[in-house]
């Protein structure tokens, strides 16, 4: 079988992803691998995309291969498959799947995104493997690696993949600016994050009446423009520092400019099932501050022009992200269904949200997320240095076995429920013992 390998870490040959690739190619002689480091390489392929073209169309297999970046794949990859699609986007006959490293977090939004876009490619299929960054160093790992491949291999054999289901679009009607513009306050600061292109009519037309609704003064941060050196290399320079090892300044901008803001509104134009390359540079940029929840407390909200109704994966990333961040999402306004009511509704929110300090629990997919970066902090903790400074400021650290006297209680009534004739007797006394505390919470005035 001939297999390409996109290998989308900016790392190339240093890649942990890699890797795992190396390890399945030296127990599959009889396999063609050709390896072609489409994220260290992305300048010359902006250039010169031939050698890529061909070797996807020469491949039986193409297997995407990239660390997880900010919840989706780097940059690099990200504009990669930009560029791909101005060349071609059927791909029909060929067969593709993906590997990826990371430390599970929204890993499955990663693959999703790679997902949709093979659908947009017409590739076949088949799903990814998903692997910590330390699976390749124990025998577990090794063999699930093997079976993962034995497992792409009788797929391809068999003609067996996942049918991509691809909804229908429709052309979105032109939005014209038609909301009256209100009295601003100078109470709050407002900062709206765009990658805003000329083309972007209808993006444009809604940032504008958002503002004129808006109660309070706001300002407009187009990234597009900023002058980035590069994507963020994963080079952990930033890990003691707290600085990027690039020289073009994005860190401080990112903190004055922007995280400097009391809230924070996102407009995208959908472009390949996210915000776009320019914006997933930005986003892994951010990276120079660790995995440091810098702007929690902070309400956010999005602007999005596009079918966001068709995005699902899309749709997991944005409430992800407000969750793990500890952000209020004050709402999601588009234009493929009634704009005016959208924006309206989002600059209320955001405002009452600010005016109130709303901040609700995290749900699910904040909790999860924000166990996985504790875990991942305290562990690396001795590189993290600026993360960790961070976690214990904060009080993330708040594993289940501090709770040294709820283990203790826990034990005590385990015990006596393990006595037939005590476990009789309390009965339904149970739930008066259980609810007591609530109980005396609603009592008190």
């Amino acid at each position: 079988m001939n297999i390409v390998v996109l290998n989308g870490s900016p790392k190339g040959n240093y890649s942990i992803t890699l890797q795992t690739v190396l390890y399945i190619q030296k127990h599959f002689p009889k396999d063609q691998f050709n390896i072609i480091h489409v994220g260290q390489q992305l300048k010359q392929i902006e250039s010169d995309f031939t050698e890529c073209i061909e070797a996807i169309n020469e491949a039986d297999l193409v297997l995407f291969c990239y660390p997880v970046y900010t919840f989706i794949a780097p940059y690099q990859l990200h504009r990669f498959i930009e560029l791909l699609k101005e060349k071609t986007t059927n791909f029909k006959n060929k067969f593709a799947t993906q590997i990826t490293t990371s430390k599970h977090f929204y890993d499955v939004t990663a693959h999703n995104y790679i997902e949709d876009n093979c659908a947009d490619f017409k590739f076949k299929y088949i799903k990814g493997l998903s692997a910590d960054m330390d699976d390749l160093l124990t025998s577990k790992g090794q063999l699930q690696a093997i079976k993962f491949f034995n497992y792409v291999r009788f797929c391809v054999e068999k003609n067996i993949y996942d049918a991509p289901i691809v909804p229908e679009r429709k052309q979105l009607p032109i939005y014209i600016p038609r909301l009256p513009n209100v009295e601003k306050s100078r109470k709050f600061d407002t900062v709206i994050v765009t990658n805003m292109e000329d083309s972007d009519e209808n993006l444009e037309n809604m940032i504008f009446d958002f503002r004129a609704v808006y109660p309070h003064q706001s300002r407009i941060i187009n990234i597009a423009k900023y002058p980035f050196s590069g994507g963020c290399l994963g080079c952990f320079h930033c890990a003691t520092s707290g600085s990027c090892i690039y020289k073009d300044g994005f860190d401080t901008f990112l903190r004055e400019k922007i995280q400097s803001a009391s809230a924070i509104v996102y407009a995208f134009s959908i472009k390949d099932h996210s915000m776009g390359a320019s914006f997933k540079q930005y986003d892994d940029r951010q990276f120079c501050n660790g995995h440091r929840t810098v702007t929690m407390g902070m309400p956010m909200g999005y602007i999005i022009s596009g079918a966001y109704s068709t995005e699902s994966n899309l749709k997991t990333i944005i409430e992800g992200r407000c969750e793990v961040g500890h952000n209020f999402l004050s709402g999601v306004a588009t234009d493929e269904s009634n704009p005016i009511e959208g924006l309206t509704i989002l600059a209320e929110k955001m405002a009452y949200a600010l005016e109130h300090k709303l901040l609700l629990p995290q749900n699910f997919l904040g909790v999860g997320g924000s166990k996985i970066f504790r875990d991942l902090i305290y562990t690396m903790r001795g590189l993290m240095k600026e993360d960790h400074r961070f976690y214990k400021k904060h009080n993330f650290y708040d594993f289940p076995q501090k709770k040294k006297g709820v283990m203790i209680k826990m034990n005590f009534i385990g015990s006596l429920l393990a006595i037939p004739s005590l476990q009789k007797k309390m009965g339904s006394k149970m739930n008066d013992a259980i609810l007591k505390p609530y109980q005396k919470v609603l009592n008190e005035r």
